[in-house]
């Protein structure tokens, strides 16, 4: 009897192992964070964002240094993102901000190039230089209308 009940507790041990693995795992695959990644939220406008979304990953050079907060519609009807980043980045004024993909189709982030400016961005500042989301729909409408592929000989 004694050895039914140690083994009880060890499956049940393994078993809250176990669940304690998957709610670790799905916490970093959602991309929620446990804690504010910092106070150093910093705007940028985009014209079109594409599939971007909040808690998209903000990356400098692949590096993951915060995650966008919220995207709202500024007063001339763009697109005005939010993002909250570490707070011991020193961005300088002239940093840009790009929208890219992972890969061929997945996820969009946002790709920091830092500039070279000494003077840097302050929380609640908007980054001067933005590069929109690459809209494969119109770039594919392009390539086949301009190439003459669409039967216009």
């Amino acid at each position: 009897m004694q050895s039914s009940s140690s083994r009880d507790l060890v499956v049940g041990v393994f078993v809250l192992l176990g669940l304690a693995a998957i709610a670790y795992l799905s916490v970093q695959v959602g991309g929620l964070s446990l804690g504010r990644e910092g106070e150093l939220q910093l705007f940028a406008t985009f014209d079109d964002i594409g599939g971007l979304s909040p808690r998209a990953p903000v990356r400098i050079s692949g590096v993951r240094v915060g995650q966008v907060e919220s995207i709202d519609l500024d007063a001339d009807l763009r697109a005005r993102v939010a993002m909250n980043l570490a707070t011991d980045l020193e961005l300088s004024v002239d940093t840009a901000a790009a929208i890219r993909t992972a890969g061929l189709l997945g996820d969009q982030f946002v790709a920091l190039e830092p500039g070279a400016e000494d003077e840097v961005l302050e929380a609640g500042e908007s980054f001067s230089f933005t590069e929109s989301a690459t809209n494969l729909d119109k770039l594919i409408g392009a390539v086949v209308h301009g190439s003459g592929l669409a039967g216009d000989d």
